[in-house]
């Protein structure tokens, strides 16, 4: 059999098996493509202020203190700022997000978009487990790797099956563009090379990063490619991958730092955030996790990207006693298997190229979504087609 008739075939078959669930990711992945923006707006669009020129912002111990206020039975983990004056302040104390004005410290409360929190946790949970809760988490997410697997292989195979046997303009036109006028078969035929060619290596990455966050051997592959050895698998890992989440922002990851901390007395973390805003400029979000002791020294991660991208952000740790400044974890300064595998966390979203990036992959998801149902319609139409010849 000839390479591209095996190719074809495998192709078709991938698409039969996996096309239902990988139907289910990309519809979900377009539900989710700007959920970090959405879910911000949606708990602080009440809560900005009007700015205020040359407006001070309130001290962090003021901030903490008002957070304990709030809730006496929660302990803050960390607050992250925004360089935006008008934006509110995120305090996380245990699984909560608490917002504070910036420049008062008085508490507004918990973030507003419950009901946009929920449909996100919805459409994630189909996108990583079918839907599936509990025990049978495990075994879902096993079926959308290897869907992802196959839709890898689809991506690839496919970009081999669409070349052209003659690059005459009129040839390579016909399968690039979309043509109207066309019946049902040929119709499906031009949507399915059309939005295949123009979607191909946005979604080849997409999905290759879905991969990688959905096995930890692809994960580990990532770094030998780069010429090192992967990491120790870190205590409690999922087995199923290494991570991945849509929510890479600033404020999501601390409202799941839940460990113990100190009061932060002992620690100035007014002197702390002070000198971070002065040494960092050009920062946009800066998040300062209250120290686990009053001796502990506090980090401080400096994003200057809008949340979801790692080549923006570093961590600075800070002695709680003097302020001085003690050991950096620079994006820059990572080994070429951690800038990688960050890249590729952030890439699978498209949040590493910012809004433009998210809009991309919203993009490709749903052409992607297009091309199991073009693809689902062409296959029905053969099989009905040999079962009339039998």
């Amino acid at each position: 059999m000839r390479l591209r008739a095996l190719l074809f075939w495998a192709h078709l078959v991938c698409g039969v098996t996996a096309g239902v669930v990988v139907l289910i990711m990309c519809m979900t992945g377009v539900a989710l493509t700007y959920q970090r923006q959405i879910q911000y707006w949606a708990d602080t669009h009440d809560f900005r202020v009007v700015a205020v020129a040359d407006a001070s912002r309130a001290s962090a111990s003021t901030l903490l203190a008002a957070a304990r206020a709030f809730d006496p039975s929660a302990t803050p983990t960390s607050i992250t700022y925004r360089a935006d004056p008008s934006s509110p302040v995120a305090i996380a104390i245990g699984r909560r997000t608490v917002y504070l004005n910036a420049h008062t410290g008085s508490v507004y409360g918990d973030g507003h978009g419950q009901g946009v929190r929920e449909f996100f946790a919805t459409m994630t949970a189909w996108h990583r487990y079918l839907g599936r809760a509990g025990d049978g988490r495990a075994r879902a997410r096993l079926i959308t790797g290897a869907a992802n697997l196959m839709f890898l292989f689809i991506v690839f195979s496919g970009m081999y099956l669409w070349w052209p046997k003659s690059l005459r303009w009129t040839q390579v036109r016909n399968i690039t563009w979309f043509r109207g006028g066309l019946h049902a078969k040929a119709r499906d035929f031009n949507w399915h090379n059309t939005i295949g060619f123009w979607s191909a290596l946005p979604l080849a990455i997409v999905v290759f990063s879905g991969v990688v966050i959905s096995f930890p051997w692809a994960s580990n592959m990532v770094y030998r490619v780069m010429g090192e050895e992967p990491p120790a698998p870190q205590a409690g890992a999922r087995a199923a991958g290494t991570g991945g989440t849509r929510d890479g922002g600033l404020d999501s990851q601390a409202a799941r730092q839940a460990s113990p901390r100190g009061s932060g007395a002992g620690a100035d973390l007014d002197m702390v955030v002070s000198r971070a805003m002065v040494q960092a400029p050009g920062w946009k979000i800066l998040t300062v996790r209250v120290p686990a002791s009053d001796q502990a020294p506090v980090s401080v991660t400096i994003d200057r990207g809008d949340g979801g991208q790692p080549q923006s952000r570093a961590t600075v740790s800070f002695s709680a006693a003097t302020g001085e400044i003690g050991h950096v974890e620079d994006f820059g300064a990572l080994t070429p298997g951690r800038k990688m595998r960050s890249i590729l966390r952030f890439a699978h979203t498209g949040e590493v190229l910012g809004l433009v990036g998210q809009t991309i992959a919203g993009a490709v998801s749903l052409g992607g979504a297009f091309l199991v149902y073009t693809g689902m319609a062409l296959s029905l139409r053969r099989f009905a087609a040999w079962r009339r010849r039998d």
